[in-house]
């Protein structure tokens, strides 16, 4: 167990930074010394905790420019989106400044004859198993409101952004939380498997969490079945787009281009099936496709670029599978499909027509900007294309007509709806998904709760 972690530059494949990956003895000195820091941590009281991980919001902005080089540089993410990632988690850790210790507070029982209260009481160490796409997102999504709980965190990054880890490690030291409570681990690639299942049979971890695959997530999910502790899973999303046919179509086209292409359409929770009422499925794909094809591809660091590079050449391998199948099998390609030539990871802005269950770009989840056009004949037909999905994180409607949209969206399983709106994260209401997207849920009160005890007291005179 020792290897070299080589970060590249989607833009060029060129190497960018090399990593000791750490060996079993090194993890074991990190995770000896992360359960007296978190023990300590949960001494804290819990408005000291909040005012600490708020002054995290500071720190953030203070180093907005380092963060956003390391995203840019290590995954290819649009440096306009990447500055916006370090905002958010910014705006993420004042919010929970100021809510968390109200969200924590002991709830209070009125029961005759005793006192009683329900407490929301750290658990210890969580282990957060993160990926590449969003690397100061994802991780502060998760540790903001762990760390206001007062738990530890040891984090897993991805190996592609080795050096965001490391970043964001010391900026918890320098917001003044202590040494030890987050550490980063730097484990090779071909490790991770067998370190994340000891860590969670370790009693010294209380619970794990992970944003990835779903291949992923069964593993984690199951070792943390058999070790009994609480884990939570945001895994793969195939979200559906759904245009009605009184929607307000060149809105409905601009918004669509935006929720589909974001991070260079490698999201999770982002537009992936665009389910149009036949209606105005001509008028839809006509302004669809014009945006698409007026989108920028470029290198990340320019600020009019809207696509960069897919983060890995295998991801950019797995779109074109998914093009060439899906055309096979009867897609309409209708602009794009083609990587880019030259050096680095850039793949065409792709938009497939006469898609539905059945075609790869319908039925499985694309990680790259490719997007699949589906016709309903009326909403019954809407509803059963948005269903026809293992999937369930996010649901986008868009009609003149908000109750017709509201009313549509209790029809399919997803974790959150947007009507009118594209499917986004907000620190104030919880995010997670349902069937094979995972469960659990981030944010809000319910996030800051996941990785609590929630205790009951009952005291007599």
């Amino acid at each position: 167990m020792s290897a070299t972690i080589r970060t590249t530059d989607p833009v060029t494949g060129q190497p960018l930074a090399e990593y000791e990956a750490w060996d079993t003895g090194r993890v074991e000195a990190a995770v000896e010394r992360a359960p007296a820091a978190a023990r300590a941590w949960a001494r804290v009281p819990v408005n000291e905790r909040a005012t600490r991980v708020g002054h995290l919001a500071t720190i953030l902005r203070e180093h907005k420019e380092t963060l956003t080089h390391l995203a840019v540089s290590e995954m290819g993410k649009p440096i306009g989106e990447a500055e916006g990632e370090v905002g958010k988690s910014a705006l993420t850790a004042e919010y929970y400044a100021e809510h968390g210790p109200g969200i924590l507070a002991d709830e209070r029982v009125d029961i005759d004859g005793a006192e009683a209260w329900v407490a929301h009481e750290p658990v210890g160490l969580v282990l957060a198993v993160m990926p590449w796409n969003f690397p100061v997102w994802q991780v502060m999504r998760f540790a903001i409101p762990t760390l206001v709980a007062g738990n530890g965190v040891l984090l897993k990054h991805a190996s592609n952004v080795t050096g965001s880890a490391l970043a964001l490690q010391d900026l918890f030291v320098e917001a003044g939380l202590p040494e030890h409570l987050v550490t980063a681990l730097v484990i090779a690639d071909s490790d991770v498997p067998d370190v994340t299942a000891r860590l969670i049979e370790d009693d010294r971890v209380a619970a794990v969490t992970l944003t990835g695959s779903n291949r992923a997530g069964a593993a984690v999910g199951s070792a943390a079945g058999r070790a009994a502790k609480k884990s939570v899973l945001e895994l793969g999303g195939s979200d559906a787009f759904m245009v009605l046919d009184d929607a307000d179509v060149e809105v409905a086209a601009a918004a669509a281009v935006k929720a589909r292409f974001t991070n260079s359409g490698q999201s999770c929770v982002c537009a992936k099936r665009f389910i149009v009422a036949a209606p105005v499925a001509d008028a839809f794909t006509a302004a669809f496709v014009a945006a698409v094809e007026a989108l920028r591809i470029g290198d990340p660091r320019a600020r009019g670029t809207r696509i960069g590079p897919l983060a890995r050449d295998d991801l950019r391998a797995a779109i074109q599978r998914q093009v060439e199948e899906s055309v096979a099998a009867g897609a309409r390609l209708l602009t794009g499909g083609k990587p880019l030539p030259g050096d680095g990871y850039f793949y065409q802005p792709t938009v497939l027509g006469d898609t539905g269950p059945g075609l790869p770009a319908f039925d499985e989840e694309t990680f790259g900007p490719l997007a699949a056009i589906a016709v309903a004949r009326d909403d019954e037909d809407a509803v059963r294309l948005a269903n026809a999905t293992p999937y369930g994180l996010g649901l986008s409607i868009w009609t003149a007509d908000p109750s017709r949209g509201v009313a549509l969206a209790r029809r399919v399983t997803s974790g959150a709806a947007f009507v009118n709106a594209i499917v986004a994260s907000d620190p104030r209401l919880p995010f997670g998904g349902t069937k094979r997207s995972g469960y659990g849920r981030e944010l809000a009160a319910s996030g800051i709760r996941e990785f609590t005890n929630t205790r009951t007291y009952w005291v007599t005179a």
